[in-house]
C-alpha cells in the first residue's frame, strides 16, 4: 500500500481503543470508527514498516451485527462509537480487547484469572456529568452547543437528543443554546470563543446531575470578554450581568425531573480548550451537590473527580472491595475484616476519596493523595458526612507526596488517570514490598504497560475483569488483583541492592 491509495475491504476486529483492523487485497489497514464485519472504503495516510493507517471515506456495506441507532447523531458526533450494535455485541467487543492486551504481558503466566465484564446496570441516560462545547457545526453557521464532530476540532454538534444522558440534560442543552441564539439574533454580541483566533466570550456548559438525589449543578464557562450591545455613543445597553441573570431565570422556570440546586458562572481565558476555572461565581444556590453510593454520601463539586456513571461505579467499587476481600481471606491473620482491621491502606489518585471511604469501616487508617485540591477538600468534607475518622487525605502529585508520609503501606489501591502511573512513581509504589496492590484502570492500553514494569519487578496478576462504566463509547474499565511473589520479588531486591 501507498499513501493516497484509495483502498476497501472489511473490519474483521476492532482493537482498543477504536481501531478498525481492515482486511484488504493489498494487506492490512488501521481505520479508525469503523465496525466489525463493516465493508470500507478508505484512503492509506501513513505507511510505516509495513503497517499502514488510513482515513474512513465510506462505508460501503453495513455490519451484520448493526441493528440501527436510537440518536440521530450518531455517526456525526464523536462521542459514541458502538451505539448502533446491540448492547451485548459491544461487551464482547470490549472484553475481547481487554483480554488480548492483558494477554500481550500476562501469556506467561499460567495462575492469573480473567473473569470477563461486567455490564452496566444502565445503558442509556446513564452519565451525571456533560461538557459541552459552544461554537458552530459549519463556518459561519448559527450557534451550535454540543459535543465536537467526529474528526473535528472546530465543528460542534448540537446533541439535542443525545442518549447517553437523561432528559434533564437535554432540556438544559436546548434551554440555553436557544436563550444565547435568541440574543445574537435581538442583535446582542455574545459570541462563542474561536478556538484559532482566541476571541469570543461563550465556551462552555458544564452539566452535573446525582443519579440517587436527582440534585443539578449548572456552570457557563466564559472567557472575561467584552459582550453586550453598545449604544450610538459607545455606552453599554445589555451588560453582562443582566444577560446572566436572563440566563439563570429561563434555567430556573424549566420543568425538570431533577432539581436545580446550583447555577455558576465560571470564568475561564486559558487558551487551550480544556474546562477550568480562573474565577467561579454563584448566580443561584451552591457550587456543590450531593450524590449517594453504596450507602455512603458525597458531596460534588464542579472540577471534583467523580465516576460519570454512578450505577456503573457502584458495580466498579463492589467489584473493588470484593478483590480486596481476597486479601483479606488470604492474609492468614484473622477471620474477616479481622485480618485487615491493623492495617494501613493507601488509596492513590484518590479523587473525592470514594475507595477510602469504603475501605476505612475495615482498615486501622486510610491514606488517600490527590493531585487536584478541591477533590482533596471534597474528600475530607465527605469523610465528617459519613462519620468516618480513619481517612486522611493528602493534596499533591503522588510522585512527591509518597516521601513525606510517615506510616507506611500494608495495602495499595491504585487508580491513576488515563495516562497511568510515572514510571518514578511507580518505582517507589513497588519499592513498598506490600503483598497485594489493587489496580483500577479506565484505560487498558496505560494498564498493560504499568504491568509489564510490576511483573518485572516480582508481582503476578492474580485476578482481572473489565467492568463497562461507558456504554457505546470506546472507553472501558479493568480491574486487576496483584500479588507480591516472595522468592522473584526478594531476588530483584537483592539484585537492586548489589
Amino acid at each position: 500500500m501507498k499513501k493516497g491509495q484509495v483502498i476497501e475491504g472489511i473490519v474483521k476486529r476492532v482493537d482498543f481503543p477504536n481501531k478498525g483492523i481492515v482486511e484488504t487485497e493489498d494487506g492490512i489497514c488501521v481505520v479508525k470508527n469503523a465496525l466489525p464485519g463493516q465493508k470500507v472504503q478508505c484512503s492509506v495516510n501513513k505507511v510505516r514498516k509495513g503497517k499502514a493507517e488510513g482515513c474512513l471515506l465510506r462505508i460501503l456495506e453495513p455490519s451484520t451485527l448493526e441493528c440501527g441507532s436510537p440518536c440521530p447523531h450518531f455517526g456525526i458526533c464523536g462521542g459514541c462509537t458502538y451505539l448502533s450494535l446491540p448492547y451485548e455485541e459491544q461487551l464482547r467487543i470490549k472484553e475481547e480487547q481487554v483480554k488480548k492486551l492483558l494477554d500481550s504481558v500476562l501469556d506467561q503466566q499460567d495462575s492469573w484469572q480473567f473473569e470477563g465484564i461486567k455490564e452496566s446496570p444502565v445503558c442509556f441516560g446513564y452519565r451525571n456529568k456533560m461538557e459541552f462545547s459552544f461554537g458552530d457545526e459549519v463556518k459561519d453557521g448559527p450557534l451550535a452547543l454540543g459535543m465536537h464532530k467526529r474528526g473535528s476540532f472546530y465543528d460542534i454538534v448540537s446533541v439535542t437528543e443525545c442518549r447517553i444522558v437523561d432528559e434533564d440534560y437535554r432540556s438544559i442543552l436546548r434551554c440555553v443554546r436557544d436563550y444565547f441564539a435568541g440574543l445574537q439574533e435581538e442583535g446582542v454580541e455574545v459570541p462563542f470563543y474561536h478556538r484559532l483566533r482566541h476571541t469570543g466570550y461563550l465556551r462552555h456548559l458544564l452539566v452535573r446531575k446525582a443519579s440517587k438525589t436527582g440534585e443539578i449543578l449548572i456552570a457557563l464557562v466564559t472567557t472575561t470578554q467584552t459582550v453586550g450591545r453598545l449604544t450610538g455613543d459607545g455606552e453599554e445597553a445589555v451588560l453582562e450581568q443582566e444577560i446572566l441573570d436572563g440566563l439563570k431565570q429561563k434555567l430556573l422556570e424549566l420543568t425538570l425531573l431533577g432539581s436545580i440546586v446550583g447555577v455558576l458562572h465560571i470564568k475561564n481565558d486559558a487558551v487551550a480548550d480544556v474546562v477550568r476555572s480562573d474565577e467561579t461565581r454563584i448566580l443561584y444556590g451552591q457550587d456543590f451537590f450531593y450524590e449517594e453510593l453504596l450507602g455512603l454520601k458525597f458531596k460534588v463539586s464542579p472540577f471534583s473527580f467523580f465516576q460519570t456513571n454512578s450505577r456503573g461505579a457502584e458495580v466498579l467499587y463492589q467489584t473493588a472491595r470484593e478483590y480486596i476481600a481476597e486479601y483479606i481471606a488470604s492474609a492468614g491473620s484473622g477471620e474477616g475484616s479481622e485480618a485487615v482491621k491493623d492495617k494501613i491502606v493507601y488509596d492513590l489518585y484518590s479523587g473525592t476519596g470514594t475507595i477510602a471511604q469504603l475501605m476505612a469501616p475495615v482498615a486501622k487508617k486510610v491514606v488517600g493523595v490527590e493531585i487536584v485540591e478541591e477533590a482533596v477538600e471534597a474528600a475530607k468534607m465527605n469523610v465528617e458526612l459519613n462519620g468516618l475518622h480513619n481517612c486522611e487525605f493528602v493534596a499533591g502529585d503522588v510522585l512527591k507526596v509518597l516521601d513525606e508520609i510517615g506510616e507506611k503501606p500494608d495495602i495499595i489501591i491504585l487508580d491513576p488517570p488515563r495516562d497511568g502511573i510515572h514510571p518514578k512513581a511507580l518505582d517507589k509504589i513497588i519499592r513498598y514490598g506490600v503483598e497485594h496492590i489493587l489496580y483500577i484502570s479506565c484505560k487498558p492500553t496505560s494498564l498493560v504497560r504499568d504491568l509489564e514494569v510490576f511483573l518485572a519487578r516480582g508481582y503476578e496478576v492474580k485476578r482481572a475483569v473489565a467492568v463497562d462504566q461507558f456504554p457505546w463509547t470506546a472507553n472501558v474499565e479493568t480491574v486487576c488483583l496483584l500479588r507480591r511473589s516472595r522468592s522473584s520479588f526478594s531476588g530483584h531486591s537483592l539484585q537492586r541492592l548489589v
